[in-house]
């Protein structure tokens, strides 16, 4: 009725109304990569995640566009909810708690966390120590056991000794774990001249770093159902701490840019060759 009283044909109001329906190619762009993205991270990146991705590669994007397109793509991550921890007050007298939640500390090696979370592979529970280095959060050695012993935190230690170039003056910060608390391990700690600090028993949060590395590596990485073998898990962890979390995985802390890169970058500014 509205084209006959202007004298428009009918014809001409589809073709234009056809028209104006052009395609983004922009934005389907967009949430492709957002979807390659998803499922690199294996479909548990958070909107906050991904926008550090995007932005990593080049794209000028906001948070609240990268969510618009995660409900067009049907993306939800699969992050779990909060988890409410035991506290406590008590610390262990002989080995105190000196880094006390000073987890922003300004120079490389200065203090390392370390800690010991299970695996499932094979059928049976494997045991993964993973040291921290708490200057720009970034994982600097691992191993993988089927026993929880003081051999694994040593092995651990011990790599990262080596790979850092043998440093002076660490604190090495744990939770209060018999392996940490061994003769062994406080023996190789004396021998490397570092100082040992502990959590207050039964306070996580004292040791929150290293927990927020194992949460985010078993939502985000480890299956479900665990791993067929210890070698398929070793492949697998490997990848993820030391190429995806440490040189692609946005960090908060270091304002979006992965571990690795947040260390490279520290250590052009101050001039370390």
């Amino acid at each position: 009725m509205v084209c006959e009283v202007f004298d428009v044909p009918a014809s001409s109001y589809y073709e234009h109304k056809q028209l104006s329906k052009q395609i983004n190619v922009k934005r389907l762009e967009q949430r492709s990569k957002i979807k390659e993205l998803f499922k690199d991270s294996r479909y548990s990146a958070g909107s906050r995640t991904l926008l550090g991705m995007m932005r990593e590669l080049g794209y000028e994007i906001g948070r609240f566009k990268v969510m618009s397109l995660m409900r067009e793509a049907k993306l939800i991550s699969k992050q779990p909810g909060p988890h409410r921890y035991k506290t406590a007050q008590v610390e262990r007298p002989d080995i105190p708690n000196h880094l006390d939640r000073e987890f922003d500390v300004s120079a490389l090696d200065s203090v390392w966390c370390g800690d010991i979370t299970y695996i499932w592979a094979e059928g049976r529970w494997h045991y993964l120590a993973v040291v921290l280095d708490l200057y720009r959060r970034r994982v600097v050695s691992w191993a993988l056991s089927a026993r929880p012993d003081a051999e694994l935190a040593i092995k651990a230690l011990d790599m990262v000794y080596e790979q850092r170039g043998r440093p002076q003056g660490v604190m090495f910060h744990s939770d209060q774990g018999s392996q940490y608390a061994s003769r062994l391990f406080r023996q190789r700690l004396w021998r490397y001249r570092m100082t040992q600090s502990m959590n207050r028993r039964g306070n996580c949060w004292d040791n929150a770093p290293m927990e927020r590395l194992f949460r985010s590596l078993k939502s985000e990485w480890v299956p479900v159902t665990g791993y067929m073998s210890k070698a398929e898990a070793q492949r697998d962890i490997s990848f993820y701490l030391m190429d995806y979390y440490n040189w692609r995985r946005p960090h908060q802390f270091n304002n979006g840019v992965p571990p690795a890169k947040a260390e490279d970058l520290s250590n052009l500014l101050s001039g370390i060759s």
